[in-house]
């Protein structure tokens, strides 16, 4: 039986649903959240529940953004339309950008092909990539995916979807371990891997 009030509770099992959060660690954010302010209690509250109201996708390249707006970094003129890198989800874009390495603009696709689970890329952010490489005169697609076996699949979906555009279709190379998520893979391994990408 839990020592813990019902209410108590049930925020430590909300706190476990997090990815890498186990049951001591939920414990340890919810008391920790206990020890708080009632004003700050209340303030944590609002900004969880304002999300769905303030955070979307960018209508460009599906990363997050503030909600009906560009993402920064389609924003920003500076970056290089003419190469898009292609990645499963925010986290490995963040990844990417910490190398300093990529300076074009990215498409994330939130989620991979998953042919176990009968998951062919029916929900994946693809149907707008053909328009964005004809619209900006692309010159590269890089696919940043993980190396096992969804993000290998998902890789050669996208190129075979992408064989008659007439551009160079690279993935990254050295450095990335088999079956590893690019996500938690360093910023000079990442580094690396971009500068010896291979053509796909």
């Amino acid at each position: 039986m839990s020592q813990y009030p019902d209410s108590v509770e049930q925020l430590i099992e909300f706190f476990r649903t997090f990815r890498g959060v186990g049951r001591r660690g939920a414990e340890r954010y919810v008391l920790s959240l206990l020890d708080w302010q009632e004003s700050k209690i209340r303030e944590f509250g609002s900004l969880i529940s304002g999300i769905p109201d303030k955070v979307g996708h960018c209508p460009e390249c599906g990363s997050l953004a503030e909600k009906g707006r560009l993402c920064e970094i389609c924003e920003n003129p500076r970056r290089d339309v003419t190469s898009i890198c292609v990645v499963e989800s925010f986290a490995q874009l963040q990844s990417i950008e910490n190398s300093h390495v990529f300076k074009g603009v990215y498409h994330v696709l939130g989620g991979k092909i998953s042919p176990l689970d009968d998951e062919y890329g029916e929900n994946l952010n693809l149907a707008s990539l053909p328009e964005r490489i004809e619209r900006n005169q692309v010159k590269e697609v890089i696919i940043a995916l993980g190396a096992d076996v969804e993000g290998r699949a998902t890789a050669l979906y996208i190129a075979d979807m992408l064989k008659d555009c007439s551009i160079r279709v690279t993935q990254l190379s050295q450095g990335i371990p088999a079956g590893a998520n690019i996500a938690f893979a360093d910023s000079a391994t990442i580094g690396a891997a971009l500068k010896n990408r291979m053509e796909l």
